[in-house]
Protein backbone atom coordinates (compact mmCIF):
# COMPACT_ATOMS: atom_id res chain seq x y z
CA UNK A 1 0.00 0.00 0.00
CA UNK A 2 1.34 3.71 -1.03
CA UNK A 3 2.60 5.73 1.96
CA UNK A 4 0.54 8.74 2.28
CA UNK A 5 2.09 12.32 1.69
CA UNK A 6 1.51 15.81 2.78
CA UNK A 7 0.89 18.14 -0.75
CA UNK A 8 3.01 20.64 0.86
CA UNK A 9 6.45 19.01 2.36
CA UNK A 10 5.74 15.64 1.46
CA UNK A 11 6.13 14.47 5.13
CA UNK A 12 3.95 10.93 5.65
CA UNK A 13 0.56 11.14 6.64
CA UNK A 14 -2.09 9.06 8.33
CA UNK A 15 -5.51 8.90 6.61
CA UNK A 16 -7.16 9.95 9.66
CA UNK A 17 -5.16 13.23 9.64
CA UNK A 18 -6.51 16.72 9.17
CA UNK A 19 -3.19 18.65 9.43
CA UNK A 20 -0.01 17.56 8.67
CA UNK A 21 2.47 17.17 11.47
CA UNK A 22 5.37 18.65 9.96
CA UNK A 23 4.18 21.83 8.05
CA UNK A 24 0.89 21.67 9.20
CA UNK A 25 -0.75 21.55 6.11
CA UNK A 26 -4.97 21.96 6.06
CA UNK A 27 -4.95 17.97 4.84
CA UNK A 28 -8.49 18.31 3.47
CA UNK A 29 -8.18 21.20 1.60
CA UNK A 30 -6.65 20.92 -1.71
CA UNK A 31 -6.45 23.83 -4.20
CA UNK A 32 -4.27 24.89 -7.31
CA UNK A 33 -1.21 26.77 -6.78
CA UNK A 34 -0.71 30.54 -5.13
CA UNK A 35 0.07 32.02 -8.59
CA UNK A 36 -1.17 29.77 -10.97
CA UNK A 37 -0.74 26.71 -12.89
CA UNK A 38 1.62 26.82 -15.21
CA UNK A 39 2.57 24.63 -18.05
CA UNK A 40 5.92 23.17 -18.86
CA UNK A 41 8.86 25.74 -18.81
CA UNK A 42 10.94 26.24 -22.36
CA UNK A 43 13.78 24.24 -21.80
CA UNK A 44 16.11 25.84 -24.42
CA UNK A 45 15.29 28.53 -27.29
CA UNK A 46 12.61 27.47 -30.12
CA UNK A 47 15.06 29.25 -32.70
CA UNK A 48 19.08 27.90 -31.93
CA UNK A 49 18.46 25.70 -29.20
CA UNK A 50 20.22 27.75 -26.28
CA UNK A 51 19.07 26.48 -22.88
CA UNK A 52 19.88 30.04 -21.89
CA UNK A 53 16.52 31.46 -21.31
CA UNK A 54 16.10 34.57 -19.22
CA UNK A 55 13.35 35.87 -16.63
CA UNK A 56 11.45 37.55 -19.02
CA UNK A 57 11.33 34.36 -21.73
CA UNK A 58 14.12 36.08 -23.62
CA UNK A 59 16.81 33.53 -25.48
CA UNK A 60 20.10 35.25 -24.45
CA UNK A 61 21.98 33.85 -27.27
CA UNK A 62 19.63 34.87 -30.01
CA UNK A 63 17.25 37.34 -28.45
CA UNK A 64 13.85 35.21 -29.62
CA UNK A 65 11.47 35.78 -27.09
CA UNK A 66 10.23 32.19 -25.88
CA UNK A 67 6.61 31.08 -25.27
CA UNK A 68 5.44 31.36 -21.71
CA UNK A 69 4.44 28.68 -19.50
CA UNK A 70 1.23 30.45 -19.21
CA UNK A 71 0.65 30.36 -23.13
CA UNK A 72 -1.14 27.06 -21.89
CA UNK A 73 -1.86 25.74 -18.87
CA UNK A 74 -4.57 22.50 -18.30
CA UNK A 75 -5.18 21.43 -14.47
CA UNK A 76 -7.32 18.94 -12.98
CA UNK A 77 -7.79 18.74 -9.13
CA UNK A 78 -9.96 15.49 -8.59
CA UNK A 79 -13.30 16.06 -10.60
CA UNK A 80 -12.64 19.73 -11.20
CA UNK A 81 -10.53 20.26 -14.27
CA UNK A 82 -9.74 23.65 -16.74
CA UNK A 83 -7.39 24.65 -19.41
CA UNK A 84 -6.20 28.16 -20.32
CA UNK A 85 -5.10 28.77 -23.63
CA UNK A 86 -3.48 32.29 -24.84
CA UNK A 87 -5.47 31.84 -28.29
CA UNK A 88 -3.84 32.82 -31.87
CA UNK A 89 -3.73 36.45 -31.84
CA UNK A 90 -2.72 37.79 -28.35
CA UNK A 91 0.19 38.15 -27.25
CA UNK A 92 0.02 36.87 -23.89
CA UNK A 93 -2.14 34.68 -21.92
CA UNK A 94 -3.74 37.52 -19.53
CA UNK A 95 -7.22 35.04 -18.02
CA UNK A 96 -6.43 33.18 -14.66
CA UNK A 97 -7.93 30.59 -12.99
CA UNK A 98 -8.15 29.18 -9.40
CA UNK A 99 -10.40 25.80 -7.67
CA UNK A 100 -9.84 23.81 -4.92
CA UNK A 101 -12.56 21.35 -3.08
CA UNK A 102 -12.68 20.99 0.94
CA UNK A 103 -13.28 17.23 1.26
CA UNK A 104 -16.81 16.56 2.61
CA UNK A 105 -17.70 20.32 2.29
CA UNK A 106 -17.87 21.31 -1.91
CA UNK A 107 -15.74 23.23 -4.57
CA UNK A 108 -14.59 26.65 -5.32
CA UNK A 109 -13.62 27.78 -8.62
CA UNK A 110 -12.86 31.20 -10.01
CA UNK A 111 -11.94 32.40 -13.57
CA UNK A 112 -10.76 36.05 -14.02
CA UNK A 113 -9.54 37.76 -17.32
CA UNK A 114 -7.40 40.68 -17.33
CA UNK A 115 -8.83 43.77 -18.78
CA UNK A 116 -6.02 44.11 -22.55
CA UNK A 117 -6.13 47.67 -21.86
CA UNK A 118 -4.92 47.92 -18.61
CA UNK A 119 -1.70 47.81 -16.75
CA UNK A 120 -0.44 43.82 -15.72
CA UNK A 121 -3.92 42.31 -16.67
CA UNK A 122 -2.33 39.07 -15.98
CA UNK A 123 -1.40 40.03 -12.47
CA UNK A 124 -4.25 41.32 -11.62
CA UNK A 125 -6.41 38.53 -12.95
CA UNK A 126 -4.35 35.79 -11.03
CA UNK A 127 -3.85 38.05 -8.05
CA UNK A 128 -7.89 38.37 -7.76
CA UNK A 129 -8.31 34.13 -9.03
CA UNK A 130 -6.29 33.43 -5.58
CA UNK A 131 -8.09 35.90 -3.34
CA UNK A 132 -11.11 35.23 -4.17
CA UNK A 133 -10.96 31.23 -3.98
CA UNK A 134 -9.10 31.63 -0.68
CA UNK A 135 -11.97 33.40 1.11
CA UNK A 136 -14.29 30.78 -0.78
CA UNK A 137 -12.57 27.13 0.31
CA UNK A 138 -13.00 29.00 3.72
CA UNK A 139 -16.23 29.82 3.59
CA UNK A 140 -16.69 25.98 2.99
CA UNK A 141 -14.77 25.11 5.52
CA UNK A 142 -16.64 27.14 8.54
CA UNK A 143 -20.50 26.59 6.36
CA UNK A 144 -20.78 30.35 6.13
CA UNK A 145 -23.43 31.50 4.25
CA UNK A 146 -22.29 31.21 0.48
CA UNK A 147 -24.04 34.29 -0.58
CA UNK A 148 -22.17 36.40 1.76
CA UNK A 149 -18.64 34.90 0.67
CA UNK A 150 -19.10 35.66 -2.64
CA UNK A 151 -19.44 39.32 -1.57
CA UNK A 152 -16.16 38.63 0.24
CA UNK A 153 -14.56 36.99 -2.08
CA UNK A 154 -14.88 39.67 -4.74
CA UNK A 155 -13.68 42.52 -2.05
CA UNK A 156 -11.28 40.18 -1.41
CA UNK A 157 -10.37 40.29 -5.18
CA UNK A 158 -10.68 44.07 -5.07
CA UNK A 159 -7.94 44.63 -2.48
CA UNK A 160 -5.62 42.08 -4.31
CA UNK A 161 -5.68 43.78 -7.44
CA UNK A 162 -5.28 47.34 -5.54
CA UNK A 163 -2.22 46.43 -4.18
CA UNK A 164 -0.36 46.04 -7.51
CA UNK A 165 -0.61 49.57 -8.08
CA UNK A 166 0.93 50.31 -4.76
CA UNK A 167 3.32 47.81 -5.35
CA UNK A 168 4.05 48.93 -8.90
CA UNK A 169 3.04 52.43 -9.23
CA UNK A 170 2.44 53.49 -12.99
CA UNK A 171 6.09 55.49 -14.05
CA UNK A 172 5.11 59.49 -15.85
CA UNK A 173 4.74 58.33 -19.40
CA UNK A 174 3.04 55.39 -19.11
CA UNK A 175 -0.44 54.63 -19.96
CA UNK A 176 -1.49 54.72 -16.62
CA UNK A 177 -4.35 52.50 -17.08
CA UNK A 178 -5.23 50.94 -12.73
CA UNK A 179 -4.47 46.76 -13.24
CA UNK A 180 -7.99 45.22 -13.86
CA UNK A 181 -9.82 42.20 -14.51
CA UNK A 182 -13.38 40.73 -14.92
CA UNK A 183 -14.84 37.98 -12.45
CA UNK A 184 -16.62 34.96 -12.51
CA UNK A 185 -17.19 32.02 -9.90
CA UNK A 186 -18.58 29.29 -8.23
CA UNK A 187 -19.20 27.77 -4.69
CA UNK A 188 -20.56 24.52 -5.22
CA UNK A 189 -22.07 21.99 -2.26
CA UNK A 190 -23.89 18.46 -2.84
CA UNK A 191 -26.82 20.57 -2.97
CA UNK A 192 -26.21 23.70 -4.48
CA UNK A 193 -24.48 26.27 -6.35
CA UNK A 194 -24.04 30.18 -5.57
CA UNK A 195 -22.59 31.80 -8.61
CA UNK A 196 -21.16 35.32 -8.73
CA UNK A 197 -19.69 37.42 -11.04
CA UNK A 198 -17.99 41.24 -12.34
CA UNK A 199 -17.97 41.82 -15.91
CA UNK A 200 -18.19 39.96 -19.03
CA UNK A 201 -16.83 36.17 -17.94
CA UNK A 202 -19.20 34.01 -17.37
CA UNK A 203 -21.08 30.57 -16.18
CA UNK A 204 -23.41 28.28 -17.56
CA UNK A 205 -25.21 25.25 -16.26
CA UNK A 206 -25.11 22.35 -18.51
CA UNK A 207 -27.36 19.22 -18.33
CA UNK A 208 -28.70 16.88 -20.29
CA UNK A 209 -32.58 18.12 -19.32
CA UNK A 210 -31.28 21.21 -20.13
CA UNK A 211 -28.89 24.29 -20.26
CA UNK A 212 -28.92 27.86 -19.20
CA UNK A 213 -26.69 30.55 -18.73
CA UNK A 214 -26.50 31.66 -15.40
CA UNK A 215 -24.62 35.27 -15.80
CA UNK A 216 -25.64 38.75 -17.63
CA UNK A 217 -22.85 40.47 -18.69
CA UNK A 218 -21.95 43.51 -17.15
CA UNK A 219 -21.41 45.52 -20.50
CA UNK A 220 -22.71 48.28 -22.23
CA UNK A 221 -24.06 46.62 -25.04
CA UNK A 222 -25.69 43.78 -22.73
CA UNK A 223 -26.83 46.95 -20.73
CA UNK A 224 -28.87 48.49 -23.58
CA UNK A 225 -30.11 44.86 -25.11
CA UNK A 226 -32.09 44.56 -21.25
CA UNK A 227 -33.43 48.39 -22.34
CA UNK A 228 -34.55 47.37 -25.59
CA UNK A 229 -32.84 49.94 -27.06
CA UNK A 230 -30.47 46.90 -29.32
CA UNK A 231 -31.09 43.42 -30.16
CA UNK A 232 -28.78 40.43 -29.24
CA UNK A 233 -27.81 40.38 -32.43
CA UNK A 234 -26.97 44.28 -33.05
CA UNK A 235 -25.16 43.62 -29.67
CA UNK A 236 -22.87 41.15 -31.15
CA UNK A 237 -21.85 42.97 -33.91
CA UNK A 238 -21.36 46.84 -32.13
CA UNK A 239 -17.89 47.51 -32.04
CA UNK A 240 -18.75 49.01 -28.14
CA UNK A 241 -20.20 45.40 -27.69
CA UNK A 242 -17.05 44.31 -24.95
CA UNK A 243 -17.07 47.55 -23.24
CA UNK A 244 -17.22 46.92 -19.44
CA UNK A 245 -19.51 48.20 -17.04
CA UNK A 246 -18.46 46.88 -14.21
CA UNK A 247 -15.36 45.69 -13.15
CA UNK A 248 -12.50 44.67 -10.77
CA UNK A 249 -10.04 47.28 -10.59
CA UNK A 250 -8.47 50.05 -8.55
CA UNK A 251 -10.62 52.40 -10.77
CA UNK A 252 -13.74 50.90 -10.56
CA UNK A 253 -14.86 52.17 -7.41
CA UNK A 254 -17.16 50.16 -4.72
CA UNK A 255 -17.64 46.74 -6.38
CA UNK A 256 -20.68 44.17 -5.43
CA UNK A 257 -20.87 40.82 -7.25
CA UNK A 258 -24.15 40.04 -9.11
CA UNK A 259 -24.96 36.36 -7.10
CA UNK A 260 -27.27 33.92 -7.57
CA UNK A 261 -27.89 30.28 -6.19
CA UNK A 262 -29.64 27.22 -7.37
CA UNK A 263 -30.51 23.73 -6.35
CA UNK A 264 -30.53 21.68 -9.87
CA UNK A 265 -32.47 18.65 -9.51
CA UNK A 266 -30.36 16.25 -11.90
CA UNK A 267 -26.32 15.73 -12.38
CA UNK A 268 -24.93 18.28 -15.01
CA UNK A 269 -21.45 20.22 -15.27
CA UNK A 270 -21.07 24.05 -14.48
CA UNK A 271 -18.82 25.86 -16.59
CA UNK A 272 -17.07 29.18 -16.28
CA UNK A 273 -15.66 30.59 -18.70
CA UNK A 274 -13.86 33.77 -20.21
CA UNK A 275 -15.19 36.05 -22.93
CA UNK A 276 -12.22 33.71 -25.09
CA UNK A 277 -15.22 30.56 -25.37
CA UNK A 278 -18.88 32.61 -25.50
CA UNK A 279 -17.68 34.85 -28.46
CA UNK A 280 -17.70 31.55 -30.71
CA UNK A 281 -20.40 29.80 -28.62
CA UNK A 282 -22.27 32.19 -26.40
CA UNK A 283 -25.61 30.34 -26.15
CA UNK A 284 -26.43 27.71 -23.51
CA UNK A 285 -27.82 25.37 -26.63
CA UNK A 286 -24.43 25.96 -28.82
CA UNK A 287 -22.28 24.47 -25.73
CA UNK A 288 -25.27 21.61 -25.39
CA UNK A 289 -23.32 19.10 -27.38
CA UNK A 290 -19.80 19.92 -25.77
CA UNK A 291 -21.12 18.27 -22.20
CA UNK A 292 -19.35 15.04 -22.38
CA UNK A 293 -16.23 17.00 -23.29
CA UNK A 294 -13.51 18.12 -21.01
CA UNK A 295 -12.09 21.42 -20.98
CA UNK A 296 -9.71 20.53 -23.61
CA UNK A 297 -12.37 20.66 -26.16
CA UNK A 298 -13.96 23.60 -25.10
CA UNK A 299 -10.68 25.79 -25.95
CA UNK A 300 -10.72 23.51 -29.26
CA UNK A 301 -13.85 24.90 -30.31
CA UNK A 302 -12.85 28.43 -29.71
CA UNK A 303 -9.12 27.69 -31.02
CA UNK A 304 -10.82 26.08 -34.40
CA UNK A 305 -13.39 29.03 -34.71
CA UNK A 306 -10.55 31.82 -34.60
CA UNK A 307 -9.29 32.27 -31.15
CA UNK A 308 -8.81 35.20 -31.20
CA UNK A 309 -8.57 36.01 -27.35
CA UNK A 310 -7.44 34.00 -24.48
CA UNK A 311 -9.99 31.71 -23.39
CA UNK A 312 -9.50 30.18 -19.84
CA UNK A 313 -12.60 27.03 -19.29
CA UNK A 314 -13.15 25.44 -15.50
CA UNK A 315 -15.56 22.20 -15.27
CA UNK A 316 -17.16 21.54 -12.02
CA UNK A 317 -19.30 18.41 -12.18
CA UNK A 318 -22.28 18.48 -10.04
CA UNK A 319 -24.36 15.69 -8.67
CA UNK A 320 -26.99 16.20 -6.38
CA UNK A 321 -26.95 14.20 -3.27
CA UNK A 322 -29.52 11.32 -3.00
CA UNK A 323 -32.48 12.15 -0.66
Amino acid sequence: MDTLKCPECFAPVAPEDRFCEACGRNLLVRRTPLGGPTGPAQASCILCGSPDIDDEDYCTQCGRHQPSARDRVEYALGTVSGVSDRGKRRARNEDSMAFGHVAGKGVAAVVCDGVASSERAEQASQAAADAAVDVLLNALIDAADPEQAMVDAVAASCFAVEQLVEAEPVEPGGRGVAPSCTFVAALVTESAATIGWVGDSRAYWLAAEGSQQLTADDTWAAQLVAEGVLTEEQARTDRRAHVLSRWIGADAGPVVPQVVTLKPSGPGVFLLCSDGLHNYRPQPEDLQPLLPCGPEEFVKVALEAGGHDNITVVLVPFAPAEG
